[in-house]
């Protein structure tokens, strides 16, 4: 794909790309790169946003106010979100950003009319070592056609001005002129199953092991607490599954035919049935293995089981940050004589 200000191709970027892609749409390209299987899809650069956020500055202040709010004005900082989101949500993209996005878009859609993709936000500080402003920002699932793609990447921008996002920023005095957001324009999985996966043990942090949650559908439900999810722990070397637990999962999210999600309920033996095979969980365990072993660190996946073709498709891997921070640690802490703390060590034994 030809090189530009405004587009990147995930199989063109990687996470060098982070400040022009944001934190979601380097790692996915890091990915593609890495040869495991991402939905393919395109990115809307940080450079657009800046644009617009430019424009808007030239009308009425943005950065500045939202650096001006104090971190317990609730009540200003939604005040102030509501002005901002309504502001970008309204603005005009300039005529050669929307012909390129329209132009990828079409690329993306290899003819079809109105291919469902999901509009994903990338900030630049997301899916970091520290996890910061991960799932802060907005997505939106099943999006048909490009207005409505376009529409969404619009939200995409002005989720970066919700409340929890403008008092995360706030609370830990983050200069607004370093915050900047990508949108993620990717291909939808129409899911059979989906969930998340984990290369340690989330409950005791053992590295030897991989865990699964997993639930019918798209993953909306599980992320979002809907549903409770089947869960497996398998030997990430052996490739043992050390434990299962299929749960009553009575709702799934599915998409519609004019665009967007829905609940639907689960009915007859599907309720109470494994949503995974044991050869689905051993490709998974493959995919674990392989994302790991590329980053160097713990991970924190989410994937998709396509409907139709049978196949694995990853949909963001990021550091896991609560063990690999305890693993980090200390163990003693630092002083300014080193013989003082061997000795304070030793001093006991006699």
């Amino acid at each position: 794909m030809p090189v530009s200000q405004h587009i990147g191709w995930l199989s063109d970027i990687g996470l060098h790309d982070r400040a022009e892609v944001g934190g979601k749409g380097g790692s996915l390209g890091e990915l593609h790169r890495a040869g495991v299987r991402v939905p393919p899809g395109f990115v809307v650069k940080t450079a657009v946003f800046e644009r617009i956020i430019q424009a808007l500055e030239a009308e009425a202040p943005v950065r500045a106010q939202v650096e001006s709010l104090r971190p317990d004005d609730l009540t200003a900082i939604a005040a102030c979100s509501t002005a901002m989101r309504t502001r970008i949500e309204r603005t005009t993209l300039p005529s050669d950003v929307s012909l390129e996005i329209s132009d990828a878009h079409a690329a993306l859609s290899g003819g079809t009319a109105a291919p469902a993709v999901a509009v994903r936000s990338s900030a630049t500080t997301e899916d970091a070592s520290d996890a910061s402003f991960a799932g802060l920002h907005d997505t939106y699932l099943w999006v048909k056609g490009v207005g409505q793609s376009l529409s969404m990447v619009r939200s995409c921008w002005a989720s970066l001005y919700s409340v929890a996002s403008i008092s995360y920023r706030r609370q830990r005095g983050l200069s607004e002129q370093g915050v900047a957001l990508a949108v993620v324009v990717q291909a939808m999985v129409d899911a059979r199953a989906s969930g998340v996966m984990f290369t340690l043990s989330p409950t005791t942090g053992d590295r030897s092991v991989i865990a699964i949650e997993a639930a019918w559908g798209l993953g909306s439900a599980l992320v979002g607490g809907e549903v409770t999810p089947d869960r497996w722990v398998i030997g990430k070397i052996t490739g043992e599954i050390s434990l299962r637990q299929i749960s009553d999962k009575a709702i799934q999210h599915v998409p519609t035919a004019a665009g967007g999600t829905e609940t639907t309920e689960v009915t007859g033996e599907l309720r109470h049935a494994a949503c995974l095979s044991d050869p689905q969980l051993q490709a998974l365990r493959t995919i674990a293995r392989a994302v790991e072993r590329h980053y160097g660190r713990a991970q924190d996946i989410e994937w998709a089981l396509d409907r139709h073709s049978g196949d694995m498709f990853v949909l963001q891997s990021r550091p896991e940050t609560v063990w690999s921070a305890r693993q980090a640690a200390p163990a003693a802490r630092a002083t300014d004589n080193p013989l003082s703390q061997v000795m304070s060590i030793f001093g006991g034994r006699r």
